[in-house]
């Protein structure tokens, strides 16, 4: 132990940063696909690509780091969540699969039956795998039948409640806010003009989603809110995330897209902050009965291999966020089309 916490704890403070990490960088990843039947012409699709083409396969390596986690610090929590989830897990990674194929297969040939084939399975994919990802979220945050063994005891059906549900369009709508901003910065000219306009309107839809959404949570679901009420000093996550989106309408006003892009991914961060802020110290919350949650405690691998991990964790995070940074460095700039292109 150090710092006051145990391993468990600092391991579920790591896994935590990690799935904030993925939802950020491939949230503009799979926004920027979301949005793409939007744009019209040709080439303003190719320069779409081309604007996530050399770092989305990167973006993704932060869901591989997560999901490693997940199994060697968390292997009861690991089990459970993907015995309840298999079917949306399935259509997740099914989901990746189509994207990258449809990001290379695209401009393969040049005939625009089959370029026009591939934008729509690429834009219905990132939309697929955004959606299933905010169900996933969704119901971890809602809850999940676990029996007195810590397994899944639910049934399919139970997966698509309301609440998950809004979330699912909550994350949609942050993703393609989140994208068409990233897109913004990238690009310009008459391309420029159209995304800021699509990121204004996608920022609409966003707000009232998170609206909606924020007021089911406060009407229905009251353990989601119960640590923030009853402790004043966790107010201060609810209120960056609200600053942070607050922000962004008032930074593409002003057409500073570097400062809301940096604004959506603080909401993206803040509001996995707060959803770990409440269901703590449980991994994942049993809907039917609290007292079978599977917890940091009960749910985690013993402490020298957590300790052993957290070494690693230490060593193995500096080198991909530096590798990241590196890759967004090397690309920084408006996209410039050539013959190695999309």
């Amino acid at each position: 132990m150090f710092l006051g916490m145990d391993y468990s704890t600092w391991w579920f403070l790591v896994f935590g940063g990690l799935i904030s990490g993925y939802a950020i960088l491939d949230g503009f990843d799979l926004g920027a696909g979301a949005l793409h039947l939007f744009l019209k012409k040709e080439n303003s699709r190719r320069i779409a690509l081309n604007a996530i083409g050399p770092v989305w396969d990167g973006n993704e390596v932060w869901l591989v780091i997560a999901g490693g986690a997940l199994f060697a610090g968390f292997p009861v929590a690991y089990a459970a969540l993907f015995s309840a989830f298999y079917l949306p897990v399935m259509v997740f990674l099914i989901g990746l699969i189509w994207r990258a194929v449809a990001i290379e297969f695209r401009s393969k040939e040049p005939g625009r039956i089959w370029r026009l084939t591939w934008d729509f399975v690429y834009s219905f994919a990132c939309i697929i795998v955004s959606f299933t990802l905010g169900l996933m979220l969704g119901n971890v945050a809602y809850g999940i039948p676990l029996d007195e063994n810590k397994e899944f005891s639910g049934t399919l059906t139970g997966f698509f409640n309301i609440f998950s549900i809004f979330v699912a369009f909550t994350t949609v709508a942050l993703f393609m806010m989140h994208g068409a901003i990233y897109l913004a910065m990238k690009t310009e000219n008459r391309l420029y003009t159209k995304l800021t306009v699509l990121a204004k309107n996608f920022s609409v839809f966003f707000l009232v989603a998170f609206g909606i959404t924020t007021l089911y949570t406060l009407l229905y679901v009251p353990h989601l809110t119960d640590r923030i009420r009853s402790n004043p000093v966790y107010f201060i996550f609810p209120l960056i995330m609200f600053l942070a989106i607050a922000n962004i309408p008032r930074q593409l006003k002003k057409g500073k897209y570097r400062y809301a892009f940096i604004s959506s991914g603080i909401t993206i961060a803040s509001l996995l902050i707060a959803v770990a802020v409440e269901l703590f110290p449980n991994l994942l919350y049993a809907s039917n009965n609290p007292a079978n949650s599977i917890t940091v405690a009960n749910g985690a691998s013993s402490t020298k291999t957590l300790g052993l991990l957290l070494v690693i964790a230490l060593i193995g995070t500096p080198l991909v966020a530096t590798y990241t940074g590196f890759v967004f460095w090397t690309f920084k700039g408006k996209v410039k089309l050539d013959e190695n292109s999309y």
